[in-house]
């Protein structure tokens, strides 16, 4: 029996667009919830209580049918300016724990920062335009949202 992949020709016209930015910020992992005995075997070096930071590496890439008229899916030099302002403004060179409204009651993990650099971009893009976020907290360790 021959099995006919049904194709969504829609898709096929498609195209990916990537924007690279970096930024540096600390953080401290911490369930306030745990004893620091628990916290310290969970997240170890990571919930030292002064804090510790990464060179973060964040890659958006935006999924589309390009523009007829401009050829763009989204134009780079405006997601530049926008993960700009929504992310690197206000986490870069910054205590994450401590500088941000978003973590004052939620965990910075990589996985919770890339859920809320998601949102935040999401807000700002039209509905027809797909988004994934890849947050590198080091050169090994990586999240993708969503999955």
């Amino acid at each position: 029996m021959i099995i006919v992949k049904e194709w969504n020709f829609m898709d096929l016209n498609k195209v990916a667009v990537y924007r690279k930015e970096h930024f540096t910020a600390a953080h401290r992992l911490h369930n306030p919830a745990w004893s620091d005995e628990k916290n310290a075997t969970i997240f170890g070096l990571c919930n030292n209580k002064n804090f510790h930071g990464h060179n973060y590496e964040l890659t958006v890439k935006i999924t589309g049918v390009p523009n007829t008229d401009t050829g763009y899916v989204f134009d780079t030099k405006v997601l530049s300016a926008l993960i700009k302002k929504e992310v690197l403004d206000r986490f870069d060179h910054k205590n994450l724990n401590l500088d941000t409204v978003f973590f004052q009651q939620l965990n910075p993990t990589a996985e919770n920062i890339a859920k809320i650099v998601y949102q935040l971009l999401r807000a700002k893009l039209d509905e027809h335009l797909e988004l994934k976020i890849f947050l590198y907290e080091t050169e090994r360790n990586y999240v993708e949202y969503p999955a």
